[in-house]
């Protein structure tokens, strides 16, 4: 671990409360001091398990009266998740993005589409005709420029976006596709996924390796 600082967007917030509990707050609102931390989840769970967490925490908050939860790591992994699925259900309601192949195709084709996502479990053929129409609208045939894989399958999506069988989604709105990556980055960045973002519009950077365990106190 450096001792490096990130950006308050690439970091999650371990808030401490009055009985010196540690406990994910990933919206960053919970009252009182909190630690900022920049490590992936298996990082994150080998620090707790050798107490070096603990150490860094009590170190940080000047005191000995630090209990952290059970599965810290699991706990944020979960609530990432939750806050992503959450996000895209919202861009749904609002009409921000698309769903079938042929609407997906079609729009990609027209340079409609800003951000293309796929399911865990969506099949090598039908991703790669997604991707292969999202760079002719794009422009960009020869690049391997493609949709990004979810940690996620087809019936966590249909659950999020109200729909059945939702297995590729289309976002056809810029900010939209920000505010999607803004969530999707940070969860990525923690599981430690190989095609976690290194960077995006919305700011999300790729943290792993190079921030601290704990690397500010507010």
């Amino acid at each position: 671990m450096s001792g490096e600082h990130g950006t308050r967007a690439q970091l999650i917030r371990l808030a401490l409360g009055p009985d010196g509990s540690i406990a994910p707050d990933l919206f960053a609102k919970a009252p009182g001091r909190g630690a900022w931390i920049g490590v992936s989840g298996a990082e994150l769970t080998k620090a707790q398990e050798k107490g070096k967490l603990a150490g860094l925490l009590r170190r940080a908050f000047k005191t000995d009266k630090i209990d952290i939860i059970d599965d810290l790591s699991g706990r944020i992994d979960r609530g990432l998740e939750k806050a992503f699925l959450d996000r895209l259900g919202l861009e749904a309601r609002a009409g921000h993005l698309i769903l079938g192949a042929e609407k997906i195709d079609s729009a990609s084709r027209s340079g409609q589409v800003r951000l293309l996502l796929h399911a865990a479990d969506a099949s090598a053929d039908g991703s790669g005709k997604r991707d292969q129409a999202w760079r002719v609208g794009e422009d960009a045939e020869g690049t391997g420029k493609g949709g990004l894989k979810l940690p996620v399958d087809r019936d966590a999506l249909s659950g999020a976006l109200g729909r059945s069988n939702a297995v590729h989604v289309a976002l056809i709105d810029q900010k939209a596709a920000d505010r999607v990556m803004h969530h999707l980055g940070r969860w990525l960045n923690f599981k430690g996924c190989s095609n976690a973002p290194l960077d995006s519009a919305a700011s999300v950077a790729d943290v792993r390796g190079h921030i601290s365990d704990v690397s500010a106190i507010d």
